[in-house]
């Protein structure tokens, strides 16, 4: 089962619709978000999703009710962490990534995803995949990057979009 993995795209349209297609394209079942979508019109590109997706608030999030609104008919948002079991794999999704360290520590999770940085950081920590996709957006670090995991191999594509 392959899942696609994203984060702080921060309205930047032209590259949400870029991660979708080649979430499509990748063939991936499930696409995680770790927050910092900002506005509720992300809708109109993340619509084009051919699976369902998880997403969690980032600090950036303002419009909070309107982005539950427009995007629970895609699939879960949660304010903070979102817990899930996908391919036999229990992943946790934060946005900052203060405490990742003790959610991999915790040995509750195989795959803890989180966002924030805008810096792309892939590393295990006892056994457990830690991963921050990077930004969608590429305004802080001009890099705009998503993931492909495939939770059964465990092979990692990083792709520029």
């Amino acid at each position: 089962m392959k899942i696609g993995i994203m984060s702080d795209s921060h309205d930047n349209m032209p590259n949400i619709a870029a991660a979708v297609k080649y979430f499509n394209e990748a063939g991936v079942a499930h696409v995680i978000h770790a927050g910092d979508f900002v506005a509720p019109f992300v809708y109109r590109a993340l619509k084009e999703l051919k699976c369902p997706f998880t997403g969690v608030f980032g600090n950036n999030d303002g419009e909070r009710l309107g982005l539950q609104k427009t995007l629970t008919p895609l699939g879960t948002l949660e304010p903070r962490l979102a817990k899930l079991e996908l391919g036999g794999k229990r992943i946790v999704v934060v946005h900052e990534g203060d405490f990742v360290e003790e959610l991999a520590a915790s040995g509750q999770y195989d795959l803890v995803v989180y966002g924030h940085s805008h810096t792309h950081d892939v590393r295990e920590v006892g056994g457990v995949l830690i991963v921050n996709p990077g930004e969608t957006c590429g305004w802080v670090t001009g890099r705009s990057t998503v993931v492909v995991l495939d939770l059964e191999t465990g092979k990692l594509d990083t792709a520029d979009l």
